[in-house]
Order: C-alpha cells, then structure tokens, then sequence
C-alpha cells in the first residue's frame, strides 16, 4: 500500500486564471482528487471549490458576480473579496482551489469598463497565506477545435461567437499575472490533459513549498 511521506499536512491554495475554453474548471475539479495535491484518500469528499464565475449578484443565470460587477456594485464586490480573503486567513491551515478570481476581474473591468481595479490589497493577505496562481492558456490556432467541443454541452452557446474575445482577454490575463506579486504558473491547456497539468502544477508547488502552508511568522 502506498502511503504519503511523513510531514507537514498539505494545505494548498490554487487560483487558476484563464479565459474561457482553458479547461479551468475540469482542472479544478481534477485537483481536488489528485493525491500529489491533496493526498491519498481512502474515502472520496472534496476539499472547498471557490469561483469568482459565480453570478451571485442577479436573480437569472449567467448574471453579475465580482468579475463582472457594474459600477453601482463595486463595494458589494469588494467586499466580497474581503469577506474571502479573511475566511482564507481563518482557514490557513486549509487547502483552497479556486476557480477564477482577481485577475479574471481585473480583466474584465479593464477590456469592458475601461476601469483598472487595483488588488494590491488582496493579494498583500493571499501571498502570506501561500497562494499560488497558475494562469491556464491555449494556443491561438487550438480555440476553434475547442468552441466546437464546448457548443456540444454549453447551455449559453452564443458566448462562444466572437473567439477574437478569448483571445485579447488572454492577452490582458498574461499582463495581469506577469505583474501579480503571487507566484504565477502559465500552463498551456491546448492538449486538454488533466493528468499531465495535474502533475506540472503539483512538482511546481512542490518545488517552491506551495503545497504546505506558510508558518504564521513567515
């Protein structure tokens, strides 16, 4: 029987960023059952899944959330974010998957709002906790193959129209994390590999220590 080595119990903290068509969230699922992340199970449940998609602010699908807020529901989105972040402090000996989070606002406030939104402040909570960012892209020429695959499932197809649309939020999305203070991951989705990605990101954050948490003096 394989049994995980003796140490500190992992507690990761995962936020994955990407446009659409970036397999985040079948990643994010795969993370939450991979053994390198979480460990060995005897038993299946599921450590917490967080997402910034989530259109909590509008009573009918698809609807506002804290990526796509409008100006009138700024402070209701930022407080959002706090309230977050200071449940991720209250829990720092946890793991966390997270998917889409401040970047994926940011850059949706800057192409459609003409408005930079400054989270210097979350990520000064989220990087003494251990947070690491892997930014999920695609190549350019693989988007096609991939909105013909999603049109067979999506309940909302038309926002697959304009593939012109993923491709500059990539782009914003890169500059955004090449200037996060948090450690960031780019990792190419283009093959739809879960397993493989599963285990870049795990001998990633095993290599910077990203899979235990920080001690509170750190």
């Amino acid at each position: 029987m394989t049994r995980w080595p003796p140490g500190p119990k992992l507690t990761p903290k995962i936020i994955l960023e990407g446009t659409r068509l970036t397999h985040k969230t079948d990643l994010a699922f795969a993370l939450n059952e991979f053994p390198r992340i979480i460990g060995p199970r005897k038993y299946r449940y599921h450590p917490p899944l967080v997402s910034a998609e989530w259109g909590a602010f509008t009573p009918y699908p698809w609807g506002r959330g804290i990526i796509d807020f409008e100006p009138a529901e700024r402070e209701l989105a930022l407080e959002t974010y706090a309230t977050w972040a200071r449940l991720f402090e209250l829990h720092r000996y946890y793991s966390w998957v997270v998917d889409r989070f401040h970047l994926s606002t940011m850059a949706w406030q800057q192409i459609h709002s003409g408005h930079d939104e400054d989270f210097g402040w979350l990520e000064e909570r989220l990087e003494p906790l251990g947070f690491h960012v892997v930014l999920c892209t695609r190549r350019p020429e693989t988007f096609e193959a991939a909105r013909a695959e999603r049109l067979e499932v999506s309940g909302k197809p038309d926002q697959y129209d304009d593939l012109g649309v993923f491709l500059h939020e990539q782009s914003v999305l890169r500059r955004l994390a090449a200037g996060s203070r948090l450690p960031v991951l780019e990792l190419d989705m283009s093959d739809g590999d879960l397993d493989r990605a599963c285990s870049a990101i795990a001998d990633w954050m095993e290599s910077t220590g990203g899979l235990w948490a920080p001690g509170p003096s750190e």
